[in-house]
């Protein structure tokens, strides 16, 4: 499927700001299954950009500099994605999550997505007691690594409400946890929080889905907003995984990927520091359009 986004985020000052500097992830990685054809970014009222290396993760980053006053910014990302990715399916020959854990801890691997760089808490996962109690029952040691992921990708999309007054962007996963409630984030929050605490490489993956879902099927929930779900190492053959508990499934063809990292911090689509007074409000619009099945 091919698709056309378009991701626009404007913020408003109360006062003129002199001065912003922003880190930009807005541009869709590489991935297997996923090709990014196109892509545009533009700036109003203008400024100065120029390629920047990610902290952490992978991610495309832009740092932009916006030294004229301005009362508004307005930030436009357009890319165009093919993306041709099976559904994964379990099988008896996969490794085990003990397994998985062991190879991950032996793993000299020190690119972005190693799997030992993935195996701790980050500073907006930490491990939390409960989470990794509740996350257990799915997550026994001898059990295959995509049958446990899976299974419990659609337990907390079973027994958690989608709820956006529930938390806030900084709210820690556990008291998310505790709400049995919140959004994407915290979800893939949680979920991650209880791999890790099994010891198992978990990654937070931000990204679109399609706003459009295909005849007779449902509307998946985040559709139309940046996305955040899991990917679970599964060993050097079965490589990164996506898990998504928003919605109980597989990262899938319905599915674009943007950044990889430890949590939120390493890949927000923007963050950065502004130089004004007085009070500013953001405004964020993403549009997810199927294109149609066509590879070229």
């Amino acid at each position: 499927m091919r698709y056309a986004i378009r991701h626009v985020t404007r913020f408003d000052y109360a006062e003129p700001v002199g001065f912003a500097r922003c880190n930009l992830r807005l541009k869709p990685i590489d991935w297997p299954g996923q090709r990014l054809d196109d892509y545009r970014l533009s700036v109003e009222p203008g400024g100065h950009t120029f390629p920047a290396r990610a902290d952490a993760g992978l991610a495309h980053v832009v740092r932009l500099v916006v030294a004229a006053p301005a009362r508004t910014l307005t930030i436009e990302s357009a890319a165009q994605v093919y993306v041709d990715r099976l559904v994964p399916v379990p099988d008896a020959g996969d490794p085990t999550l003990g397994e998985i854990a062991a190879l991950a801890r032996a793993s000299a691997d020190a690119s972005p997505l190693g799997p030992a760089s993935y195996l701790f808490p980050s500073p907006l996962i930490p491990i939390d007691a409960e989470i990794a109690r509740w996350c257990a029952a799915d997550l026994d040691p001898g059990r295959g690594a995509l049958a446990a992921g899976i299974a419990l990708a659609r337990r907390i999309q079973a027994e958690f409400a989608f709820d956006t007054a529930a938390t806030l962007v900084d709210t820690p996963p556990g008291d998310a946890f505790r709400k049995r409630g919140g959004v994407c984030q915290d979800f893939a929050q949680i979920m991650i929080s209880g791999l890790r605490a099994a010891g198992l490489p978990a990654a937070y993956a931000s990204g679109y889905l399609r706003t459009l879902p295909p005849p007779g099927q449902p509307r998946l929930v985040g559709a139309d907003a940046t996305h955040a779900w899991v990917l679970l190492w599964c060993g050097p053959e079965r490589g990164w995984v996506g898990l998504d508990p928003t919605n109980g499934i597989w990262m899938a063809s319905d599915h674009v990927l943007m950044a990889v990292g430890r949590d939120y911090a390493d890949i927000a689509p923007i963050d950065g520091i502004v130089l004004g007074s007085g009070a500013q409000r953001m405004h964020v619009s993403v549009d997810v359009e199927p294109l149609g099945d066509c590879a070229g």
